[in-house]
């Protein structure tokens, strides 16, 4: 497996949905850009701050985040091009420079280099014959930019569509240093109580074996200084799917792994596949939010839907929706690795499919399928605890390499092994 995160997505061609991430879809030359940047404005503010105004032929579902040491804020705009001169940045404000460049063949890449930290504020809304983005960079407490670092470096931004922001919500367990947050994984375990899932030819039910694999999994995370397993079941019992992705939601996750044993009808098949959530369970589930008020919870880092206009409740979802999923892919190719390493893998590239499970917006969500306990060889392998352990020890591989190279803000990950070192390569490949 090829974990290298440039080539990783150079080499992938996800689905259209995802152009909000640099998960670059492959195009002819001939194709015309969609969108036009047609101006971009800079000016200080009163308080010490900026206000950047992009002018667009239409809406983008532009990915934001942040860089730091050196501070810059990235702005990515899919399949755009910048027909607007960069501004000249007002002498002695914060802002040092404005950059672009293309990110592969179809997406615009704007770099503000920032004289301090700085937290942004997304104002997107419509204007006339075309589409407006607003960023407020505002200068910033460094409590408020603890809560707010989270939102911004996922493409999304505490802002005027947003409630005020919020703590950081963790749960925090003996080992994790004062003021640090633990990362948080909730553990699925696949079915459960009246349903057993799938059965092997002796007899071995699914539910049983994913319930033994989720629970090595969160004792393997518990062990893991700054990280912390949160189970949506620890018993034999049923969980609602919507219940579960809730649970991780309730527990402040930073991630949700769903663990399966697949079955097909020819015994001969074997082998490990780990899945995301597809173009088509994503935008069937922004459909649902958005139009469903009681849906319109908060996102991770304080966003709030819920009394939104439904045009800027879109775009934030559409923001929040497609940074999450190019997050899980990149997740679920180093599981989908640390599996190959162990055993045989069924397929070998991440797949996609509209589970239930992995619809939550804000959650880097993976679904794996451990084995094939429809194979008299892997039924026999899902019972013992040893290959159970196998299982979850690589599985959890796969989690901490993630985390390690995209640690959230605020955890011990962080401070241990630094916060943007895989944005800083993928920029520097850029040549920015």
């Amino acid at each position: 497996m090829n974990h290298d995160y440039g080539t990783h997505f150079r080499h992938r061609i996800i689905a259209t949905g995802l152009a909000a991430l640099a998960i670059l879809a492959v195009a002819t030359p001939s194709r015309v850009l969609s969108a036009e940047l047609d101006r971009i404005a800079l000016e200080a503010d009163q308080q010490g701050g900026a206000v950047l105004t992009l002018s667009l032929s239409k809406r983008v579902a532009q990915r934001i985040f942040r860089l730091h040491n050196p501070e810059r804020l990235v702005i990515d705009l899919p399949d755009t091009r910048r027909r607007a001169r960069l501004p000249q940045p007002p002498e002695g404000g914060v802002v040092a420079a404005v950059r672009s460049g293309v990110q592969g063949r179809r997406t615009l890449r704007l770099v503000v280099e920032l004289r301090s930290p700085l937290q942004p504020q997304l104002q997107p809304m419509a204007a006339a014959g075309g589409y407006q983005l607003r960023i407020a960079l505002a200068a910033t407490t460094a409590a408020a930019a603890a809560a707010a670092t989270a939102a911004a470096d996922q493409g999304i931004s505490t802002s005027a569509v947003a409630a005020a922001p919020k703590p950081p919500r963790s749960v925090r367990a003996a080992h994790a240093p004062l003021g640090e947050h633990n990362i948080i994984v909730a553990v699925d375990a696949g079915h459960g109580g009246d349903d057993p899932g799938a059965t092997g030819v002796t007899g071995t039910r699914e539910k049983d074996v994913t319930l033994a694999i989720a629970r090595a999994l969160a004792a393997r995370i518990d062990r893991e200084p700054g990280m912390h397993a949160v189970l949506t079941r620890d018993g034999d019992y049923f969980v609602e799917l919507r219940a579960r992705m809730d649970r991780a939601h309730a527990a402040h996750a930073d991630m949700f792994v769903s663990i399966h044993a697949d079955a097909v009808r020819d015994h001969g098949v074997s082998g490990a596949s780990v899945y995301i959530l597809s173009e088509r369970g994503a935008s069937s589930e922004a459909a649902r939010t958005l139009a469903e008020q009681q849906n319109a919870a908060d996102l991770k880092g304080g966003i709030s839907l819920a009394d939104q206009p439904l045009d800027v409740r879109s775009v934030v979802l559409d923001v929040t929706q497609s940074a999450n999923i190019g997050q899980s892919v990149e997740a679920a190719d180093r599981v989908l690795g640390a599996l190959d390493h162990v055993g045989a893998v069924r397929k070998r590239e991440v797949q996609q499919a509209a589970f239930m499970v992995l619809k939550s917006p804000d959650i880097p969500s993976l679904l794996i399928e451990t084995a094939y306990i429809s194979n008299a060889g892997e039924e026999r392998k899902l019972r013992a605890p040893a290959e159970q352990q196998r299982l979850a020890d690589a599985i959890f591989s796969g989690i901490d390499s993630y985390f390690r190279k995209f640690p959230p803000d605020g955890s011990q990950y962080a401070r241990s092994h630094g916060d943007e070192a895989g944005h800083s390569t993928e920029l520097a490949r850029s040549g920015f």
